[in-house]
């Protein structure tokens, strides 16, 4: 891949999209484009197609999406399903029509069934029904992919669709109401143990830096007390959803970009397509392939915080998917692996969450 290729990253001030530029940067790639949301609203088709013609990318990495956690995909269903048809409709569409030489489409494991065998291998798409509260997110990232493949298979394109496991890492959303799960405990976690200790000044300026709910630090004690109550979190104790049980796996963004570049570089539509006269699941996980439960995270990220209040569950509260472990060797086998692991990860975000 020439380094003076023009590659314009869709969502490069987001977790993945920011960490996949500086990727890009760091090996030499210095023809980038990106657009702020206030710059380019990819939900709006006719300005979506100006872009394309003024800049007229050779490749493209679509990063950008309408993403969060459980309780924001349970409550904003068709936010989910409707925005990110229409990104990629958009992105991809423009790219087809603008003769870019390749994409790369950034999906979700999401996709796959609540009860898919384990580790999912990426053939156990479609098999059987999704996990009820992302099923909007997870069907429009199904027809991403699957429009990658279409456009592959129709008009010999080279788009390459990739589906990572939970991430985590550098510019994570920490927004309680839309925040996943590893950032959004983090966050919970920290503002607890202010609490715990009584600094109010630490809370105050938590709240002015990533106000929540319209509350910020300058709310009085008793507004911000109950706030944090509403989330959670009390003078000696923090409850979180659901039971603890379920088992993830997590991916450091740093990790995912890295993996996102190298498909750039060396993977192409016929290295996974196979041999079969039905051509299907061509896409790629990518994850690290390890698992820990909810409540083990849960712990790793107590210590990280040194957080001395209790950790409650709130059994009525969903669980979401109970286990959900990507096969990793279809990647692995095509010459990538992930380096940073989540017991450095995490102590690794919060230092991050503090300097920022």
């Amino acid at each position: 891949m020439d380094k003076n290729t023009k590659i314009y990253v869709a969502g490069h001030r987001g977790l993945v999209g920011s960490a996949i530029w500086n990727n890009l940067l760091s090996k030499g790639y210095t023809n980038l484009v990106g657009r702020t949301h206030k710059e380019l609203d990819l939900l709006d088709g006719a300005a979506v197609k100006r872009f394309f013609d003024e800049e007229q990318p050779e490749m493209v990495v679509l990063a950008a999406a309408h993403v969060g956690g459980i309780m924001a995909n349970l409550k904003y269903r068709a936010d989910f399903i409707y925005q990110n048809l229409q990104i990629q409709q958009n992105v991809i569409g423009e790219s087809w029509r603008h003769g870019v030489k390749k994409l790369l489409f950034l999906g979700s494991t999401c996709i796959y069934p609540r009860e898919a065998p384990q580790p999912i291998p990426e053939n156990a798409l479609l098999t059987s029904p999704l996990e009820y509260t992302n099923e909007p997110y997870a069907i429009a990232k199904i027809a991403g992919l699957k429009m990658c493949e279409s456009f592959n298979l129709q008009y010999g394109t080279n788009y390459i669709a990739v589906m990572p496991t939970n991430l985590y890492g550098p510019n994570d959303n920490f927004n309680l109401e839309t925040s996943h799960v590893l950032p959004a405990m983090i966050r919970k976690m920290h503002l607890a143990k202010a609490l715990n200790e009584g600094n109010e000044q630490e809370l105050r300026r938590d709240l002015n830096r990533r106000p929540v709910e319209g509350v910020d630090g300058n709310a009085s004690h008793d507004d911000i007390v109950r706030l944090l109550q509403k989330y959670g979190i009390d003078n000696d104790s923090l409850t979180l959803w659901g039971t603890g049980t379920p088992v993830r796996e997590f991916l450091w963004s740093e990790d995912m970009a890295d993996a996102s570049v190298y498909c750039l570089e060396h993977i192409n539509f016929d290295d996974v397509r196979g041999t079969h006269p039905e051509v299907r699941n061509c896409h790629i996980n990518v994850g690290s392939g390890v698992e820990i439960s909810i409540h083990d995270l849960a712990m790793l990220v107590k210590e990280a915080v040194q957080y001395r209040g209790t950790v409650n569950w709130d059994s009525t509260k969903p669980d979401g998917t109970m286990r959900k472990l990507t096969d990793v060797s279809r990647l692995h086998s095509l010459g990538w692996r992930h380096r940073m692991e989540i017991n450095d990860g995490v102590p690794a975000l919060y230092k991050w969450y503090l300097s920022c």
